[in-house]
């Protein structure tokens, strides 16, 4: 209704109206100053204020305390007394602030999603901790993996045969220090496991100046770069059932980290490998094969019906959760006044806020995207 308010002091009540799909009556019907509600009188039927406080004692009294309304009111009839219905119990006791749930009850807080923003490499890690399977039944080897979400680079992994807050707490020390960390450049990020949540870890990233961010209980998409990892990982052509023994699984990991890093094209890098845009190659990569594609487009431009070929993007900025644009009443107005300017150019789309509608340039519809990573 703001917009429609804006707009119609330029425009109009009726056009204004008209470009932003709002129904002139309503607004008219707004624009009334609201009427002064009339007090709602007593029902002859009600308790008078003598026989609710009767009631409200009856029922906070000690006999009574420790029962439920129904129960009352069918000792009191037993009894030949009649106060009034269980349903009117219900009701005074609700307005004397006396209805609750008397056992204890679990209350959540509420876990805000992490929002975070990587727009080069070393400025944001994820780790986590997956199991692999052991030789026998019920036996299990833990990887733990710290992964840079910018670049897709595994900066840091480890096999160990159990999972342990000091263990997690010497692997984070030892990447930060190979890759030399300075106080307040990096976030590190992980869900809410046990080693994630535990007291060394927490020391030693407050340490070394690392902020530390978790996922909101039971959520796997706010850590999806490690999830993905993983999955690319267990769904390698080359990853065992089992692993024979601890060094079995340290040599698959020093072959497979190796070819993840050195070898895989990203689909999320523009098929490029996480070392190229880690180490800062990939501008020098992209160029390479723009010139390629630039010595095919001039043997054969009759092959590329979509004109020159370029080669794909390259990542600019990565997020976990990108923050939700909604739009304003102002975006509004101005799409209504590009409308009424332009009647034969685009189209409206019905919004979620009914009062408002968007103008969508060629019929394209806006959508917010989110960031997600494939890894192929």
């Amino acid at each position: 209704m703001t917009a429609v308010e804006t707009a119609s002091e330029t425009l109009g009540t009726a056009a204004a109206c008209d470009a932003l799909g709002v129904s002139r009556a309503g607004v008219y019907r707004r624009r009334q100053p609201p009427r002064p509600s009339a007090p709602r009188p007593t029902p002859p039927r009600a308790l008078d204020p003598v026989e609710r406080q009767l009631v409200l004692t009856t029922l906070d009294s000690e006999r009574f305390l420790d029962q439920a309304p129904a129960q009352v009111h069918a000792t009191l009839l037993d009894e030949g007394t009649y106060l009034c219905s269980p349903r009117t119990m219900y009701r005074l006791l609700d307005a004397a602030g006396e209805v609750k749930e008397r056992r204890d009850q679990v209350r959540r807080p509420h876990y805000a999603a992490p929002e975070l923003l990587a727009t080069r490499p070393n400025e944001v890690w994820s780790w986590d901790i997956t199991k692999l399977l052991g030789p026998v039944k019920w036996t299990y080897f833990y990887l733990y993996v710290i992964l840079d979400i910018f670049s897709r680079y595994v900066v840091g992994w480890m096999i160990a045969p159990h999972e342990s807050a000091a263990l997690a707490e010497r692997l984070i020390a030892e990447t930060c220090a190979k890759y030399g960390i300075q106080p307040g450049q990096l976030t590190l990020h992980a869900d809410r496991g046990g080693a994630m949540r535990s007291k060394p870890v927490a020391l030693l990233l407050a340490d070394l100046g690392v902020v530390k961010t978790h996922s909101r209980p039971y959520v796997s998409n706010d850590n999806p770069f490690s999830e993905a990892h993983f999955r690319t990982l267990k769904y390698c052509p080359l990853f065992p059932d089992r692993f024979g023994s601890i060094e079995d699984g340290r040599a698959f990991g020093q072959e497979f980290f190796r070819w993840y890093n050195q070898d895989h094209r990203h689909s999320g890098l523009g098929f490029l490998t996480p070392a190229v845009v880690h180490f800062g190659h990939a501008d020098v990569v992209r160029a390479h094969r723009d010139r390629v594609l630039a010595a095919a487009y001039a043997r054969h431009p009759e092959r590329f019906v979509h004109g020159r070929p370029h080669p794909a993007d390259l990542p600019t900025a990565v997020w976990i959760n990108p923050p939700v644009k909604k739009a304003t009443a102002q975006d509004a107005l101005g799409a209504a006044i590009a409308r009424l300017d332009d009647p034969q150019h685009g189209r409206i789309i019905e919004a979620t806020d009914r009062s408002t509608r968007m103008l969508i340039d060629g019929g394209a519809p806006l959508i917010n995207s989110t960031l997600v990573s494939q890894c192929h």
